[in-house]
């Protein structure tokens, strides 16, 4: 009974006009003239009767409550509850029966509409649908926003009007399947103006967009032509009507302006050309209600372009053809620019950035890329974001696959790492990636595209970052150290850097010498991680922070042109010996050797550098800088080094508890003799005792080492100090290393060479013991400890003025004892000659 009731007012209902927003634009594949002729506005001329709003409740009431919801029984309650929302000024029934309704009202919507099919339109329930929220909206009943079902609601109704297939596609199924009782285009034009009237309705009743452009988004974004141009309409007549309305006064913001700009920005230049105008058409109200919002709110003096993004804004504004801005999109970006806050400028950026991704249409990648640099060209320094912006590209680079729109994305980094402000953060950003890089990465940093004057500053930031991790002592290595190892490696790859590597070339290569020592022993398992990183388990395997810097030292080898450095290295196992912790001080000195021999000047600028970094760092650090300083010393540069740098530092060495500076020590000090020697000679003399008490060390080299540099020190010894020499040297006639008795043995012939006649007697005691074991080592299983036993004792002869019997040198007659008796004989009496004198 109650139903019939509706419908016996269902005339009546209909005279109940519902307030009009804004009909005047034209619906996307119509004209404006068609749109018109199908809305008659008819006015409420006074409040309803009693039982009318009754009638009106009992039939919303019957629908809420009842089962049977077919065709007929949807459009009678959605026009009741259309002509119900008129009564809420006059009856207090009506709006409190609304009020206390609205989730039902809210899930009957929805389940209308989610009932209403996507691919066809033959009845105006959607057209009922959106003049019912219409109505609601004008007197202030929210059914869209404030909880999830409103949400979901809306959204539904978004997706059932723009998500309908072309209008081709409708009039062609209407044909197919004709059903008499309405005309499709028609039907579609009334339906999707009172679609933007429900949109319009809602603009006034929220006019800070948060939801609206949120929910519109994939629309604008969609990869189907119909529905980016209906997205595109309806947003630029919500806009059209925000532009219009007369309460629009701070502290009215938009929460998504940059994200809102791009967008339309990004319509502007898409490939169907109703789109791009509808796209304009919203840019351009847009641009009005930025303007006025922006005067009204911005700190004019914070900013010297102000004044003149005003101008310019208000001539483009003053220009109403919409051609001049879906022809200059790149220009609107620059209008907008100054307006932008740095928030709304990265959500510019990142939104702009998904315009890239879009495979299907090559003219949005281009212009996406080109609004791009533009609008990082015009901010500069205003982002506020920018690691959220260098995050969002290296998130989206593995699916921008057209060539240009990646040069596009990767010179956005460029531009941000080359402002010093945003550099620290770049760095940053991009080595929290993964190692090794993968190819998009890689590829990123292979082709940073920075002017000359910014190169320089880039990389000796990221050489800092490695630096800093050198000052920690701890037992794992940082993953900064490893990730900036392989960022260099990939700089040194791409050259694109070139001038700063030269520039920076010493400091570059004493770092990664210095991040070798470190990473000695050192398997990816000893890597500090961030928290969330994952590391694939071939990576952990078969890479290790040694590999990298070994590979980025190479890379460095070979972009500076140290060819020969290269080979040489590879020739002689140089990257074996840097690998090794006991052989590592050997590789760092064959490098500057062969470096010092080829590239002087690259050596010299080192040896510079090297200066103050000696006293610097853990024990490692100054290991390595120390191998490399020593072998430097041969350079003629070294002569204008004051003293207090090399031979103060030298000798605080030769008594440092680590066997390796004592090494470095004395192959610093024989360098110095060997090239230098008139200049160091006096205070290389002071460090005699403590090189004549490394004779007795254990270590092999740093008893060779003493002994060459005693060798270099025996044309200046005093008679004391040759005294002492010869005696240490003595000490060692019983070494069982071969190579020190044969030193030992050899430098202790030219001492006595170098003992003045008036200091003969004094010496002679000493010389005479050393006759019994080189007589024994004339015997020796090594050929070359016997030949030099043979020649210092010829020596002994000589300077004892005996005359020795030919006997001695024959080894064969060692072994006969008529042989020995001669031998014998001869020395007891050069002993009764000696003792006689």
């Amino acid at each position: 009974m109650l139903v019939h009731r509706g419908i016996g007012v269902f005339n009546f209902c209909l005279s109940l006009s519902f307030l009009k927003v804004d009909s005047d634009f034209e619906l996307p594949g119509t004209s404006k003239k068609n749109a018109s002729e199908d809305v008659t506005p008819l006015l409420i001329e006074g409040p309803p009767g009693l039982i009318i709003v009754e009638n009106l409740i009992d039939s919303v009431q019957d629908f809420l409550n009842g089962d049977r919801k077919g065709d007929a029984e949807k459009l009678t309650f959605l026009r009741c509850l259309s002509s119900l929302s008129q009564t809420l000024p006059y009856d207090e029934t009506a709006e409190s029966f609304i009020h206390d309704r609205i989730e039902q009202i809210v899930n009957a919507l929805n389940m209308i509409i989610q009932q209403e099919p996507l691919h066809s339109l033959f009845t105006p329930t959607r057209q009922e649908v959106f003049t019912a929220i219409t109505d609601l909206s004008s007197q202030e009943i929210n059914l869209l926003f404030g909880s999830k079902e409103k949400l979901d609601l809306f959204r539904n109704l978004i997706r059932s009007m723009i998500a309908l297939p072309s209008t081709k596609i409708l009039n062609i199924l209407q044909t197919v399947m004709p059903t008499g009782q309405y005309n499709t285009e028609s039907l579609y034009r009334q339906t999707f103006q009172a679609f933007c009237e429900m949109l319009q309705s809602l603009v006034i009743q929220d006019p800070h967009l948060e939801n609206l452009d949120q929910i519109l988004e994939p629309w604008l974004q969609s990869a189907k032509d119909q529905e980016r141009e209906r997205a595109a309409a309806s947003m630029a007549q919500m806009l059209r009507s925000l532009s219009r309305h007369v309460n629009l006064q701070p502290p009215l913001h938009f929460q998504n302006l940059g994200k809102l700009v791009a967008l339309m920005s990004l319509l502007c230049g898409d490939p169907v050309e109703e789109v791009t105008q509808e796209a304009a058409e919203g840019t351009h109200h847009l641009l009005r209600i930025t303007l006025r919002i922006k005067c009204l709110t911005y700190d004019k003096k914070s900013h010297q372009n102000f004044k003149g993004a005003v101008k310019k804004c208000k001539e483009l504004l003053e220009i109403y053809n919409i051609r001049q801005f879906y022809s200059n999109p790149f220009k609107i970006a620059q209008v907008f620019e100054v307006f932008l806050s740095p928030n709304e400028l990265s959500q510019y950026i990142i939104t702009t950035l998904d315009g890239l991704k879009n495979p299907k249409h090559p003219c949005i990648q281009q212009s996406a890329g080109i609004l791009l640099v533009t609008m990082v060209k015009c901010a500069e320094t205003r982002f506020e974001k920018v690691s959220d912006i260098i995050r969002a590209i290296c998130g989206r680079l593995p699916i921008i696959g057209q060539f240009i729109a990646r040069q596009h994305a990767m010179n956005i980094v460029s531009l941000l790492i080359s402002k010093p402000t945003y550099t620290d953060i770049v760095l940053d950003q991009l080595l929290l990636h993964p190692i090794p890089f993968d190819r998009h990465l890689a590829e990123l940093w292979r082709t940073l595209d920075v002017d000359l004057p910014n190169t320089t500053w880039i990389l000796w930031r990221l050489l800092r970052k490695l630096q800093k991790c050198h000052s920690m002592v701890e037992d794992k290595m940082a993953f900064m150290a490893v990730a900036a190892t392989d960022a260099l490696y990939e700089i040194f790859v791409g050259n694109k850097l070139q001038a700063a590597t030269y520039r920076l070339f010493p400091q570059l290569l004493m770092t990664l010498l210095i991040q070798m020592h470190h990473s000695i022993g050192l398997t990816m398992s000893d890597v500090v991680f961030p928290s969330g990183m994952y590391i694939e388990e071939e990576v952990v395997i078969t890479c290790t922070p040694l590999s990298f810097a070994i590979q980025a030292t190479k890379a460095l080898l070979l972009r500076t042109t140290c060819w020969f450095e290269f080979y040489t290295m590879e020739k002689k196992k140089g990257w074996n010996l840097l690998e090794l912790e006991s052989d590592h001080i050997q590789g760092v000195s064959l490098l500057a050797n062969v470096l010092l021999e080829k590239h002087v000047v690259l050596a010299q600028r080192i040896l510079y550098l090297l200066i103050p970094l000696l006293n610097r760092g853990n024990e490692k650090h100054r290991l390595t800088s120390a191998a490399f300083f020593v072998e430097l010393l041969r350079s003629p540069l070294a002569r204008r080094i004051p003293k207090r740098y090399t031979i103060v530092r030298l000798e605080e060495w030769l008594h440092h508890e680590n066997y390796q500076f004592r090494v470095l020590s004395l192959k610093g000090i024989d360098n110095l003799l060997c090239y230098h020697q008139g200049m160091v000679r006096e205070e290389i003399d002071g460090m005699i005792p403590a090189i004549l008490s490394n004779l007795s060390e254990a270590n092999e080299r740093i008893v060779l080492l003493s002994i060459s540099v005693l060798r270099n020190l025996l044309n200046t010894m005093d008679f004391t100090t040759l005294k002492n020499t010869m005696h240490a040297l003595f000490s060692l006639f019983s070494d069982v290393r071969p190579k020190i008795h044969l030193l030992a043995v050899t430098l202790f012939g030219d001492s006595i060479k170098m003992v003045k006649s008036k200091d003969k007697k004094e010496i002679e005691g000493r010389i005479l013991e050393s006759l019994i074991p080189l007589l024994l080592h004339l015997q020796d299983e090594d050929d070359d400890v016997a030949k030099e036993s043979s020649r210092v004792l010829s020596i002994i002869c000589h300077f004892l003025k005996w005359k020795i019997p030919r006997e001695v040198y024959h080894k064969d007659l060692w072994h006969g004892r008529s042989g020995i008796e001669a031998i014998c004989k001869f020395f007891v009496k050069c002993n009764g000659q000696n003792k006689k004198r």
